[in-house]
């Protein structure tokens, strides 16, 4: 007898419960609109729930990304997930809190965190489960949940301490056979390794009916089809929700619709979902919306080379240390802030974590190896070896590279202040996050008082109004 479900796929929130300014394209470029909320995407879920059995999943990026979020270490939004009736997610961001907290929260939780690829070091046992199997009326989905790999390579080591991550690429079969077994109707696999990743793993195992990818932030307007694996991912910051109505015939999928919703503001707000999202928030309104300076262009993070968000950042940066290069990390996340007023909201949306502002002493050699191991980790060829966000952002430098040549051999041509770099020359540098500059770089690093919110309000009062702007510091040639 056939089945008739609906999959819903919340992927890449990074704590945005409100309705916020998101970034759009059209035939004049990139432009910006009001969308997003968990009250309004609460009432897509409702209104799918009437029409059919619906399953919620959640890729992760969840409860990291805004001061709210970052201030209460994801407390915040406990209220407001639950509500969603999400029924399994898997992490990256979410973490970033430590691996104990990131269990806490899993306790307060209607749904199990799940991942294949997360090991305690010292006993090789899983943190969490790695699947779990969802009933809902006749239907039975088995969810196989897979973390990011980067977790313990490229981000700041609290996120994983003691813990190692694998790309789960080896272990996925073996847990697919189990839910072969066990005869489930569908078996889902929920990722946030990113899209790249995520094709090349549904190239190389079979079995798979769906996965829901995260991590990457591609808005797939279509479902992907690799072998005989649909493959969706539905944009970030709650903009957007990705839907799959399905007919499933003895556990064979006979018809797929797909469909990715923005969540726009004619969209009627979910009354109780609207007063949780107003309980979470309210403490921090009054300070938060405070205006802290104005730009005259948006500022955002759509592009992948470079941003006018991060140039801000940067500086920002340089406005405090004078230093021959700034750097920071090329994060995807940050809902994009329209020409006007900036709040100190808006700030934080830039970097919630408020790190400090650091310094260090970096070789031309040492900038060279580290914008090419960047570049590679940004634009590798084999997809596991991506290992980023975008590209490093930067100020002070000029890089021309060709993407398509192999692993560090890119660059052609890097110009520090205009000049060629002088391998042997030792630069000033400032940065934040070992993102920005990974520790293996460099010499006398250090944390210095200020941080990066304050910073940037120091920057915004010095000027009546800010210009956003382009360095063009990466070149594709």
């Amino acid at each position: 007898m056939s089945k008739k479900l609906s999959i819903i796929q919340i992927n890449d929130v990074h704590g945005y419960i409100e309705p916020h300014l998101e970034h759009f394209y059209d035939s004049k470029g990139l432009t910006v609109k009001e969308a997003g909320g968990f009250s309004r995407m609460k009432t897509v879920i409702e209104n799918s729930q009437k029409e059919r059995t619906t399953f919620i999943f959640d890729n992760g990026d969840t409860f990291h990304g805004t001061y709210e979020a970052v201030k209460s270490k994801g407390e915040q939004l406990i209220p407001l997930v639950n509500e969603l009736g999400i029924q399994a997610m898997t992490f990256h961001w979410d973490i970033g809190y430590g691996p104990e907290r990131l269990k806490a929260i899993g306790e307060k939780l209607n749904y199990p965190i799940l991942a294949i690829n997360a090991y305690k070091k010292e006993t090789e046992e899983l943190y969490f489960e790695p699947y779990t199997i969802v009933n809902q009326e006749d239907i039975s989905i088995g969810i196989i949940g897979i973390a990011a790999t980067i977790i313990d390579k490229t981000m700041p080591s609290h996120f994983s301490e003691g813990l190692y991550f694998t790309l789960g690429n080896k272990e996925l079969p073996k847990y697919v056979k189990e839910l072969q077994e066990k005869e489930v109707d569908l078996i889902v696999v929920l990722s946030h390794l990113g899209f790249p990743q995520d094709v090349k793993m549904m190239e190389e195992v079979k079995g798979i009916d769906i996965c829901l990818s995260g991590h990457t932030h591609n808005r797939l307007s279509k479902p992907v089809q690799i072998n005989d694996t649909t493959i969706i991912q539905s944009g970030s910051q709650s903009s957007f929700i990705g839907k799959i109505d399905l007919t499933v015939d003895d556990r064979q999928i006979v018809e797929l619709q797909h469909s990715l919703m923005t969540i726009t503001e004619d969209i009627f707000e979910n009354p109780k979902m609207k007063g949780l999202v107003n309980k979470a928030v309210e403490p921090y309104k009054e300070q938060l919306t405070k205006i802290v300076g104005y730009t005259d262009g948006i500022l955002h993070r759509g592009w992948n080379v470079e941003s006018t968000m991060d140039n801000l950042l940067l500086e920002a940066i340089q406005y405090q240390t004078n230093s021959d290069l700034v750097f920071s990390n090329g994060w995807r996340y940050g809902a994009p802030i329209d020409k006007g007023p900036i709040t100190l909201k808006q700030l934080y949306q830039i970097i919630p974590m408020n790190p400090p502002i650091s310094t260090t002493e970096l070789a031309g050699e040492e900038i060279y190896e580290m914008l090419e191991e960047n570049i590679e980790n940004t634009y590798s060829t084999n997809p596991y070896n991506q290992m980023g966000g975008y590209l490093k952002r930067a100020l002070g430098l000029k890089v021309f590279f060709k993407v398509e040549n192999p692993k560090g051999h890119r660059i052609q041509t890097l110009l520090i202040k205009g000049e060629p770099v002088d391998l042997d020359k030792i630069y000033s540098v400032s940065y934040v996050t070992n993102q920005g500059v990974p520790n293996k770089y460099g010499k006398n690093h250090k944390n210095l008082e200020v941080h990066a919110i304050e910073a940037m309000r120091g920057f915004l009062k010095e000027k009546e109004v800010y210009h956003a702007k382009f360095f063009g510091t990466f070149e594709l040639i």
